[in-house]
């Protein structure tokens, strides 16, 4: 690691008062290294600025260990392939721990410890060669966590979040909640069967609570909506928030990056049908045919958040934001279902841990600050990994999930 430039302390030790709050932006070079910048809000006239370089074992460690699939590669296989790494807590932790020694150079740390006391919020702009690490996740001393020293949040590109046609939607506590969970797709099409079972006690609890805040038309019991596209827009009007637990479908460029609703062929939009009865719902129709978006939407869905594994950086996330949601809560890299973590444990036991991971992204919308109620989940589950070692506690369900905040 090589750093241009020699930051002194002190020009940033000065903090008049609130929340010290540090961009770090990442940019691949053609050798395969990476440049790293960061600046602290209270003293954008002090940036820094350092070179990583090539080679990096700790992410060909993370490629090889991250549930999402390679060319060829199904999402089952991506998993089993991903568990051998992240179902076993030794293995997990030195990898956690590789990434953050590769990722932070040294003054980035000695500033961030600085500010320890007053628990800095990381934004983090990450490139398409880290689109899968695990910011919160990332191991930066025994048993600590980025997400126990920082609130960490994801930072889009400045021409999404400062676009002039952005215009951000207000926040309204307590207002309407539209939620489509594991949506019904016509005609039964197999690579998109319902990510809940038909009973899930949590997530049904979760949805009554709402009471009459919730929006959407159930169809096969509480866990199966039934929601198509012109539905859901009239609906985001004036919701406060917009919860999608189901489907996600990678593109050939991020605005190809798709949801799947309850569209039959008969829906307008830019995606081709799927087996000739579906037609998803694309970030392009999203960003471009003028929906509006309420303040705060979860996408928990497989690589939902994949933005920047792409050049151009503007699937779901940018898309949802560009219409006018502050907070976009997304995952970086294929969700096991909760039958799905059933089958990599083969314990034998019923896992809950994805819905407890829904339960616990509703709640974090829920509150003041979606970033630091999600991390404070995140916190607890790490603790309890490291402690036990229980796959319910994995990080390759509570690691993929990552808020990016405009």
């Amino acid at each position: 690691m090589v750093s241009l430039l020699t930051p002194d302390l002190a020009e940033i030790a000065d903090l008049p008062g609130g929340r010290p709050t540090v961009q770090v932006k990442y940019v691949d070079t053609s050798d395969g290294g990476l440049w790293v910048t960061w600046r602290w809000e209270h003293a954008l006239d002090r940036p820094r600025l350092a070179g990583i370089q090539p080679p990096l074992p700790a992410l060909a460690a993370l490629r090889a260990a991250a549930p999402r699939p390679a060319d060829g590669e199904t999402v089952p296989d991506a998993l089993r392939r991903s568990w051998a790494v992240l179902g076993d807590v030794d293995q997990e932790m030195r990898l956690a721990e590789a990434l953050a020694g590769a990722l932070f150079p040294a003054p980035l740390v000695a500033e961030l410890e600085h500010f320890r006391a007053r628990r800095p919020h990381l934004r983090v702009q990450g490139s398409p060669a880290l689109a899968v690490v695990p910011w919160e996740a990332l191991r930066v001393d025994d048993g600590e966590r980025l997400v126990h020293r920082c609130d960490v949040s994801l930072l889009l590109p400045a021409s999404v979040r400062g676009s002039r046609t952005r215009t951000p939607a207000p926040h309204r506590p307590g207002g309407p909640v539209v939620a489509a969970v594991s949506p019904v797709v016509p005609g039964a099409v197999a690579s998109l069967e319902p990510v809940m079972r038909t009973s899930e006690p949590l997530v049904e609890a979760m949805l009554a609570g709402l009471g009459d805040r919730l929006r959407g038309t159930p169809a096969e019991g509480p866990v199966r909506s039934h929601l198509d596209r012109e539905r859901l827009r009239e609906l985001l009007a004036d919701a406060a928030r917009f919860l999608y637990v189901g489907h996600v479908s990678a593109g050939t460029y991020a605005l190809g990056t798709s949801l799947h609703l309850t569209d039959g062929p008969e829906a307008r939009g830019r995606a081709p049908l799927v087996s000739g009865v579906h037609r998803p719902l694309l970030a392009a129709d999203v960003a471009l045919d003028g929906w509006a978006a309420p303040s705060r939407v979860a996408l928990v869905g497989c690589a939902s958040g994949g933005d920047t594994a792409y050049a151009d950086p503007a699937g779901l996330v940018a898309a949802f934001t560009a219409r006018g949601a502050q907070y976009v809560t997304a995952a970086r890299w294929a969700l096991p279902t909760d039958a799905g973590l059933d089958a990599l444990t083969g314990s034998g036991t019923r896992s809950e841990a994805f819905a407890r991971a829904v339960v616990a992204v509703d709640a974090a919308h829920e509150a003041a600050d979606p970033v630091a109620a999600l991390g404070a989940w995140q916190r607890e589950q790490a603790e309890a990994w490291e402690r036990t070692g229980d796959p319910a506690h994995s990080p390759v369900v509570w690691a993929a999930l990552g808020t990016a905040w405009s």
